[in-house]
């Protein structure tokens, strides 16, 4: 049997699709069969599927006659591999030199349900940025192999699919797709995180995230948002039918989602204003209806903040720290960019925000906005 599929959704990704090819194809490691889904591409896409095909025979290309979106071309990419091991990789990342080496000398070494690697960002102005996963062990050593109730500090790293190897006869026993929508990764990984009871790390690049300044969903005015909730929604439904999962996990879990549709509804270019206060609310509502039964110790400092603004459903104040966030990124600019800030016509009134008892309301640093998907 084949050691790993990397599989390969592809759509309108012309300009980065060779490059991801190559990156699977043109490597000294040979075990791998690469499975490309055309999900109705219109820009000449498979016409280098095509040519690659020709020349590769571990090239399969499965087309879909429609668009149907990631999740769908993902799952019909894991119905036609046949490795021991699957990879999904989008058609405009590609993998560093080495990865494909270094993931199959640690699946043969360990045999884990599920590999996750560190990856990095690569950002259209040249700069990079590392995620490795050395929050993970918080200082000690990890074992190799682990579940993710004995390091739930993996549930730190964002919840992306490409930074993961899956067993794939372990995947197809769990029944685990992904779902329909915007957001996919959120349904599909803390899942399988949950069920994996051999989980492995390589703390090295194995995984380059585009990311693009066009074409991406994290920067799309979109109602679209609002799928998250669907995704959000399946995770806590099986958490609901699973008395197993310890009461820590839970509580990190609910943190977690509190913390990523705050990201989305935090983002300039993803809620629609006229629609910010419902997507609010949509919060909330999972908040209360899914509060842990032991209480919940919100992150510190400005994070926190917001969750207990959630907690109280404090739309207008969670508004008024949004607007101090910001109006305290353009002082800072301004202050080292003089120049560029003076050339500003207009500046912004930061509104005072009232402090929640055991909050420090007056500390509202600048976040970055993960792309999350």
């Amino acid at each position: 049997m084949t050691l790993l599929s990397v599989i390969v959704p592809v759509y309108q990704v012309r300009e980065y699709l060779a490059d991801c090819l190559d990156s699977i194809l043109d490597t000294s490691f040979r075990d791998l069969e690469l499975v490309a889904v055309d999900d109705g591409s219109s820009d000449g896409s498979a016409a280098i599927l095509a040519r690659y095909a020709e020349r590769d025979s571990r090239l399969v290309v499965v087309t879909l006659g429609r668009n149907q979106g990631l999740g769908a071309a993902r799952n019909a990419g894991l119905s036609r591999a046949t490795g021991e091991y699957v990879w999904f990789v989008d058609g405009d990342d590609w993998l560093p030199e080495g990865s494909l080496s270094a993931v199959a000398e640690r699946l043969t070494r360990t045999r884990p349900d599920l590999l996750v690697t560190a990856y990095t960002r690569y950002y259209p102005n040249g700069g990079t940025r590392h995620l490795s996963l050395s929050q993970v062990g918080a200082g000690s050593p990890v074992p190799e192999t682990f579940t993710l109730g004995e390091r739930p500090a993996l549930l730190s790293v964002l919840h992306i699919t490409c930074n993961k190897v899956i067993r794939r006869r372990f995947l197809l026993d769990l029944g685990l797709t992904f779902g329909p929508g915007w957001y996919e990764d959120v349904s599909f990984s803390f899942p399988l995180m949950l069920a994996a009871r051999r989980i492995t790390l390589l703390d090295r690049c194995c995984y380059a995230y585009r990311q693009r300044p066009e074409g991406a969903i994290t920067a799309t005015v979109s109602e679209r948002h609002f799928e998250v909730f669907a995704h959000w929604d399946r995770v806590l439904a099986g958490l609901d039918a699973d008395p197993a999962v310890p009461a820590e996990l839970r509580h990190r879990i609910f943190q977690r989602m509190i913390w990523h549709l705050l990201q989305v509804l935090g983002h300039p270019r993803r809620v629609p204003p006229s629609r910010r206060r419902e997507f609010f609310a949509e919060i909330v509502t999972r908040y209360r209806a899914h509060l842990p039964p032991a209480g919940y110790q919100p992150p510190g400092g400005a994070a926190g903040l917001k969750h207990r603004l959630v907690g109280r459903g404090a739309y207008g104040l969670f508004t008024a720290l949004q607007a101090a966030r910001r109006a305290h990124a353009g002082v800072v600019t301004r202050a080292r960019h003089p120049l560029a800030g003076a050339r500003r016509a207009a500046s912004t009134a930061v509104p005072a925000v009232p402090a929640l008892p055991g909050s420090r309301a007056e500390a509202v640093p600048g976040e970055v906005t993960d792309r999350v998907g």
